[in-house]
């Protein structure tokens, strides 16, 4: 697929930025400033088992664990914690909080030197999975994506299936192959058959594929049999990350009829290593597109806070830019995911962890996988690849949020034992 022209910056090497002088000076433009703190994990090459929390700010990582009683955050004992899932569990309050405490922390210029001894290079650190992964779920909500599939798959018949603009459609995946970006993805083999053969075949799958995503992080709880409604998300969702389903399109092409993706997507799901707190999107909410259908009174988002956000993605391949999908062009919004997958009475646990489904926009080159850019023709991933997702969201007056990126380099398939065909 032909590398996409346009003059559009990435979040990571904005133009307008200038060279900072220390932890604290941002360069201008730096989408990891105030008003973006995301929290991660981390550990240092002189304590390589000891797993801190931290905030990024800058191309830092200001160490959270243990700051200094002048400007030690409410709550932070939940901020010892190896991981990310006691703070997520504390609930809205105590998010809001805490962000507010580290955010004064970080802009006033009089915390400085007790802070800056704990502030590390991004560069000189190790990124951990940022907290425990409960249960992952995938949806299917992009209507662009689901046409642009459908008429692959499905050529001789209707690209949406009856139920897509109704409910959003979603599987339940596998929390144990959440990786954390770096994490090299090794091609899966797998049972395919195409066209023209006679019978399955079995080996490392040919069709190797991306898909650009959005994931929201449970935090709060809530009880079995009683489901969360659209206007208790933010009480539940902690933040936002940007996620790769990787997905081998011959083996999910043979088993996924009648029960849908299995094998072909839970090899592994790279995710960032940094999660953005919802509250730092306020700026980016927008309206989603208009529905053709009424919705049903627990989905319907008419009289509520917009859902969308204004997401810009950017997808490359070995360093050139393949994709610039829009986040706020997707159909179902996070809070009407949240309300149908729990409507049945299941109940969240710290931790979960839901994916929009593939990103992709009505022009060419805003499609979120390789299957939709080349019309399902290839060529798809080879060993070597490396796949790298950005992304931004305005924020206010004029500042960009940063979203971690998620990178994954592929690697061959393992050695097939014995005779498998």
């Amino acid at each position: 697929m032909p590398p996409v022209q346009s003059p559009e910056p990435s979040p990571e090497q904005s133009p307008e930025k200038s060279p900072a002088q220390g932890p604290f000076d941002l360069a201008e433009g730096d989408p990891f400033g105030p008003h973006t703190l995301p929290y991660g994990v981390f550990s240092t090459p002189d304590a390589p088992t000891r797993r801190r929390i931290g905030v990024r700010f800058g191309d830092h990582v200001l160490d959270l664990s243990d700051l200094p009683a002048a400007v030690r955050p409410p709550h932070a004992d939940l901020l010892a914690a190896p991981t990310l899932n006691p703070l997520l569990a504390a609930g809205r309050t105590v998010w809001r909080e805490v962000r507010a405490a580290v955010r004064a922390a970080v802009t006033e210029p009089a915390h400085r030197t007790a802070l800056t001894p704990l502030c590390h290079p991004l560069a000189d650190v190790t990124l951990h999975l940022p907290f425990e992964v409960a249960d992952y779920v995938d949806f299917y909500a992009s209507e662009h994506h689901a046409t642009n599939v459908g008429r692959i798959f499905r050529p001789n018949g209707s690209a949406l299936p009856a139920n897509w603009k109704h409910l959003p459609i979603g599987y339940h995946g596998r929390a144990g192959t959440i990786v954390v970006t770096g994490t090299p993805v090794v091609r899966p083999n797998g049972q395919r058959k195409g066209g023209d053969d006679a019978t399955p075949l079995f080996g490392p799958s040919t069709r190797l594929d991306i898909e650009a995503e959005v994931g929201f992080v449970v935090g709060a709880p809530s009880n079995h049999h009683e489901p969360v409604a659209l206007d208790a998300f933010r009480d539940h969702v902690f933040g936002v990350c940007l996620l790769n389903d990787w997905s081998a399109r011959d083996i999910q092409a043979w088993e996924y009829v009648p029960l849908g993706p299995f094998l072909g997507k839970s090899f592994a799901t790279s995710v960032s290593a940094w999660i953005t707190p919802l509250d730092a999107f306020d700026e980016a909410r927008t309206q989603p597109p208009a529905r053709d259908f009424p919705l049903l009174p627990y989905l319907d988002d008419a009289a509520a806070e917009p859902g969308g956000i204004d997401l810009r993605i950017e997808v490359t391949v070995n360093g050139e830019t393949v994709s610039r999908p829009p986040f706020a062009s997707m159909y179902w919004t996070a809070a009407q995911q949240l309300a149908h997958m729990t409507v049945n009475g299941a109940s969240l646990r710290t931790g979960d962890l839901f994916a929009s489904g593939t990103v992709s926009g009505p022009e060419p080159d805003q499609l979120g996988c390789l299957l939709e850019l080349t019309k399902g023709q290839g060529p798809f991933l080879q060993d070597g690849d490396e796949v790298t997702l950005t992304a931004w969201a305005p924020g206010p007056d004029g500042a960009r949020i940063g979203l971690g990126e998620v990178t994954g380099r592929v690697l061959p398939a393992p050695a097939l034992g014995g005779d498998q065909a």
